[in-house]
């Protein structure tokens, strides 16, 4: 993300899911000439997947998206709107957060990265708790999985109501909840 593009306000975030690379490429642009929104991620991941993530105000984000979805048509094979974004979001996709150790650790897996960052945004939401990481498809099969960390009160709750988000679209693989890491274990997932 660009100097200026981080100046602008992001309270909502949009994605589209392709199973084609060509074709997500055509739609990313289209979606970038429709609003004033910023390109968060726009890549190729696993399974032949392509992701166009972008962030802008909520009205911008979704005429984005609608253009995105004229173009994607029949290719798109998930998509996500989050309008209030929890601003934990942001660095999570980016592995840009610290966590201290001795916390519990919760793991949300998904099968597509839409699933994966609704499901982090509802954990977010729901409890106390910090999001590590929200890791997509690269190396993963085109799955996502989400890890967060605080009391181990918190972290069942927040992956309680992110799985069931998930689950709730058919696309929850597994989650767990671990309440006390091993160190080793914490340092290989930082």
């Amino acid at each position: 993300m660009s100097a200026e593009n981080s100046r602008k306000v992001v309270d909502a975030i949009g994605m589209l899911e392709l199973r084609s690379i060509a074709r997500a490429i055509e739609t990313g642009d289209a979606m970038l000439k429709a609003a004033d929104v910023i390109l968060i991620q726009s890549t190729p991941v696993c399974s032949g997947k392509y992701i166009i993530l972008i962030g802008g105000a909520v009205a911008d984000v979704q005429a984005s998206l609608t253009a995105g979805k004229e173009v994607g048509k029949d290719l798109i094979i998930d998509e996500l709107l989050i309008p209030n974004v929890h601003p934990d979001v942001f660095p999570a996709l980016m592995a840009a957060t610290r966590v201290e150790e001795g916390e519990a650790v919760g793991v949300i897996e998904t099968l597509t990265c839409a699933a994966g960052i609704v499901a982090a945004d509802r954990a977010a939401k729901t409890g106390k708790v910090k999001l590590m990481e929200i890791r997509i498809a690269r190396g993963l099969g085109g799955k996502a999985y989400v890890t967060l960390t605080g009391e181990v009160s918190a972290v069942r709750a927040g992956v309680e109501a992110g799985a069931a988000e998930a689950a709730a679209e058919g696309l929850l693989v597994q989650s767990v909840v671990i309440p006390s890491i091993h160190p080793r274990m914490l340092e290989n997932l930082l």
